[in-house]
């Protein structure tokens, strides 16, 4: 009986060692459009314009989300990317949006 626990509870020891992922970092100044549209990031493209959002917007203490504002924002600097691949995400925001301003 106790072989049966010690080798059930070593079973789940494993599994979740597997399950557990590396803590990844991701610096948003250095990423390209081509690397934002075609999704070649660790996290996906959601998450970087939600971050890129708060970003811009707690420079301007503007505490306020608007979330179509932002999905309509998005479509903005998709299509400015596309255009203009080997620009970094964050010149696409400021040079589209005007939040350089």
């Amino acid at each position: 009986m106790k072989l049966r626990l010690l080798v059930t509870s070593a079973l789940f020891l494993f599994a979740q060692i597997q399950t557990m992922q590396a803590q990844e970092t991701l610096d948003v100044s250095k990423i390209t459009c081509e690397e934002f549209l075609m999704e070649k990031l660790a996290s996906p493209s959601r998450d970087v314009v939600l971050w890129l959002s708060g970003y811009y917007n707690g420079k301007r203490n503007n505490t306020i989300v608007e979330l179509q504002t932002i999905k309509k924002d998005e479509e903005k600097v998709n299509s400015y990317c596309f255009q203009h691949r080997e620009t970094t995400v964050m010149d696409a925001v400021k040079n589209v949006l005007g939040f350089d301003k």
